[in-house]
């Protein structure tokens, strides 16, 4: 299992940050300095790449340095579109604006997919009304207008408790954040503001697990790790609740809040740096055994094989357009992510 060292402060909501995009590249060097591998972004991705990493540098004669940052989906692609990190882990697929500023700077990016998320909303489990939510009382909590409106639970649903709802979630420089605002409130961007937020998931989970009257949200991993101090509220999308479990992710049954995971890669840079070749190449070889052991739905063995036909062959760009993917099945992402073995459908 993983351990994250908890952030000592947990802020109030935080201002957007932006930029990521691409372009291709050759040439060959091998110098003492290519042998440090940079990598930053989600903190849902980060437990499965930091302990892919652990493993990569003890099984090195020479061990590469390897160094995983935990700044959010949104913050990581902000460094990796200005050339800053070899590698950003995402919740979310590369939105269009950064899209835009990769492209500016000329950095080339290689999407991977790696592991399947059902992003978790989460109460104390001495909270024994809540255990169902529905779509529409999840957003009437978290959208815009909710701000220093709804207050108490009994506002969401009058047959709840007139206590207060206190709430936590991902800061604004996390995918997690946008995936879960489009899928809920109906646009990335969009959620009210006074909540305590961290971009560190394990910080969000011991604020619930330390107030009988919290809420919130994070990847399924982290709820896995700490399920004896956590409760997980079923979804209901209009068919009755459905928890979160690798089942429910399988059968495309726990909507809206199924997703995909993924590494990016900086193109030039791994055609530049052969301990990050090697290192992405371990990773894919891995992924499928350290996914199921931190506690995500790893993809089908032939997705990483595909995964790694693509990085071999350099095929830069994204299949999703900047957006986040909604409702998506396994078979649906894959088909999508791996429709050919040229370039089509990859934009730029």
């Amino acid at each position: 299992m993983f351990n994250i060292n908890v952030l000592t402060t947990v802020k109030k909501i935080g201002i957007p940050l932006g930029i990521v995009g691409l372009i291709s590249a050759c040439g060959s060097q091998s110098s003492q300095e290519n042998q440090t591998i940079l990598i930053d972004g989600s903190s849902t991705v980060y437990p499965v790449t930091e302990a892919i990493a652990s493993n990569f540098n003890q099984k090195e004669n020479a061990p590469v340095e390897v160094k995983v940052g935990l700044s959010g989906s949104i913050g990581g692609f902000e460094k990796f579109c200005q050339g800053e990190t070899d590698i950003n882990n995402a919740s979310v697929p590369i939105p269009q604006r950064f899209m835009e500023e990769c492209k500016k700077n000329n950095i080339a990016y290689i999407e991977l997919p790696i592991a399947f998320d059902a992003l978790t909303v989460v109460i104390h489990p001495s909270n024994d009304w809540a255990n169902t939510m529905t779509v529409e009382e999840l957003k009437t909590l978290w959208q815009p207008s909710a701000e220093n409106k709804i207050e108490n639970w009994s506002q969401i649903n009058s047959q709840w408790p007139d206590k207060t709802v206190n709430l936590f979630g991902p800061g604004r420089d996390s995918g997690t954040f946008e995936f879960f605002t489009s899928a809920i409130v109906g646009a990335e961007d969009s959620s009210r503001n006074d909540y305590v937020f961290s971009e560190n998931d394990e910080a969000l989970v011991q604020g619930v697990i330390q107030d009988p009257n919290a809420l919130g949200y994070f990847g399924f991993a982290y709820y896995k790790q700490h399920q004896d101090k956590l409760k997980a509220v079923a979804i209901d999308n209009g068919n009755g609740g459905i928890l979160p479990s690798d089942e429910t992710i399988k059968n495309n049954t726990y909507r809206p809040l199924t997703r995909p995971l993924f590494i990016y890669i900086n193109a030039k840079k791994a055609q530049e740096n052969p301990a990050l070749q090697k290192f992405v190449k371990f990773y894919l070889a891995e992924a499928q055994n350290v996914v199921e052991t931190v506690g995500y739905l790893p993809l089908p063995e032939s997705a990483y094989n595909l995964a790694l036909i693509h990085f071999e062959k350099n095929h830069v760009g994204t299949v999703f357009n900047g957006k986040p993917v909604l409702n998506a099945s396994i078979d649906e992402l894959l088909t999508k992510t791996y429709a050919s073995e040229d370039k089509e459908g990859y934009v730029y």
